[in-house]
């Protein structure tokens, strides 16, 4: 992986403070901060940045790539969860969302079915630029996500 954060450790602790008196969260954050400003938001100047957690506790980073031809833009998560897969990361606990709008904002709807495909369950906080917060269980984000359950042969993670 290239760049600062691309696999970074988010290891967790027993009580979820750190040596430094940082929180996991803090960590999250920060990743998700550096991310936001590598942005590349030339068109709408709305830079997102992201730390997908993998359930092994690699922090895994990704910001927004706008284009002139706007449907080549990259989401923040999905970048983040591309570079998850590329390393082998299957399975995630939360992903912590940092822009700089005045209100926390949720992932758009590609994103949350992208996330949804591994981790449906998955926690998800968004900080404004103000530092408002506020958090959401994907589920309650994407309540049916569509998925080809009744289409024969292999699915997701299936080796057939």
């Amino acid at each position: 992986m290239n760049g600062p954060g691309a696999d970074a450790p988010c290891r967790h602790t027993e009580n979820g403070m750190r040596e430094d008196g940082t929180t996991e969260a803090d960590s999250l954050r920060s990743l998700a901060l550096g991310a936001r400003d590598a942005a590349y938001a030339p068109y709408s100047d709305f830079r997102v940045g992201a730390c997908l957690e993998a359930a092994d506790g690699r922090c895994f980073v990704g910001c927004n790539v706008e284009n002139a031809s706007y449907a080549v833009t990259m989401c923040a998560e999905r970048v983040a969860l591309g570079a998850a897969v590329a390393a082998g990361a299957r399975q995630f606990r939360r992903i912590f969302l940092c822009t700089d709008a005045d209100v926390p904002v949720a992932p758009c709807g590609m994103c949350r079915q992208a996330l949804a495909e591994f981790a449906p369950e998955l926690e998800v906080e968004s900080e404004s630029g103000s530092g408002d917060r506020a958090s959401w269980a994907l589920s309650g984000l994407l309540p049916e996500r569509f998925a080809l359950r009744s289409v024969p042969g292999p699915g997701p993670g299936d080796s057939r």
